[in-house]
């Protein structure tokens, strides 16, 4: 065996051992994470023990450690993430096919992209910020006078207040704020994977523009647009700065709308239309309420509404991961 041939064979087993080394580092990475997050799940749980039940899902806040209940947080989360989903969703797909599909690659796409990129990273206190003075007070264009405007349905009347306060509505146009560049993004990654031939295909055969996006870009690319979607109606869900920014109320009696319960939903249409401006709290706000208090025992509350919390993530998420095996299923290449 020549020289040349050692030489190769020992660089050659450098390389190995540099990426068993590296593989070694990773997977130990992975399970430090793993370890850490069990600990403190543990430590949450160990904490919520005899203080998480039916009781605790069904009663408001109170002053008594033993009576406090998270229902008014529960339901105000709910109606957040509903109407934030609502507003990003549509809004973030919609501009993400837009630059990806119609725009053409000039100084203003490019423009756009920047502060989309930058946008991802601003802290949420500042989305907080930019809540309070656009949907709460709407840079104070009615002074100190506030006015409703009544809106007459088919069964219900609907009272808009003027400016918007601090109410559900407001919230979740913050929030929406928040997560929006984070769903173009990921809507945007998600239909660049998408295959040029497919779209090329389907031109071929005669297919327009908006029936190629239609038919074959949007439903091959809609599991990772589901995927940008979780991760970040999540992080919507576990948000308390801009809550505590825009004004949101630490103790509530109540839930937006009076409703209290699904059954709720069906007797009273009025509540409906009434929770998106009426005040409420959230899960975040309500937890964090809780653990400035002096009293210990409200330690073992707020541990029980963060089990909630967590549990409420996992549902979501786990809804939104089964729809997008769903779609995953039914793709026909």
């Amino acid at each position: 065996m020549s020289n040349l041939d050692l030489v190769f064979e020992s660089r050659l087993a450098t390389r190995h051992r540099l990426g068993r080394v590296f593989a070694s580092v990773c997977m130990a990475s992975t399970w430090f994470c793993i370890g850490v997050l069990i600990v403190l799940l543990i430590g949450v749980v160990w904490q919520a023990a005899g203080w998480l039940d039916w009781g605790f899902l069904t009663n408001f806040d109170s002053r008594h450690p033993e009576q406090a209940g998270i229902l008014a947080g529960l339901w105000g989360s709910l109606w957040l993430v509903l109407f934030t989903t609502l507003f990003s969703v549509p809004t973030g797909i919609g501009a993400a096919l837009y630059l990806e599909e119609y725009s053409q690659d000039r100084w203003l796409r490019r423009l756009i992209q920047v502060n989309l990129s930058n946008l991802a990273g601003v802290p949420s206190i500042v989305y907080g910020i930019l809540g309070l003075t656009v949907f709460v007070r709407m840079f104070g264009l009615f002074g100190s006078l506030s006015k409703v405007i009544e809106v007459s349905l088919v069964f219900v009347n609907l009272h808009i207040p003027l400016p918007l306060g601090r109410t559900v509505i407001a919230a979740a146009l913050t929030l929406s704020l928040l997560i929006l560049p984070v769903v173009i993004v990921a809507a945007q990654e998600a239909l660049r994977a998408v295959p040029p031939s497919s779209r090329h295909a389907s031109y071929a055969l005669g297919a327009t523009q908006w029936q190629t996006i239609r038919n074959q870009v949007l439903p091959v690319a809609l599991p990772g647009i589901l995927t940008g979607v979780i991760l970040a109606v999540s992080r919507a869900i576990g948000e308390t700065a801009p809550l505590v920014m825009i004004g949101a109320l630490t103790y509530v009696a109540f839930t937006p709308g009076d409703i209290s319960s699904p059954a709720d939903v069906f007797t009273n249409p009025n509540g409906i239309v009434e929770a998106p401006f009426d005040t409420f709290t959230a899960l975040p706000i309500q937890i964090f309420n809780w653990v400035s208090r002096p009293k210990t025992e409200f330690q073992h509350v707020a541990a029980a509404g963060i089990v909630v919390l967590l549990l409420v993530l996992l549902v979501t998420n786990a809804a939104a991961i089964f729809i997008r095996h769903r779609f995953q299923k039914r793709l026909r290449w």
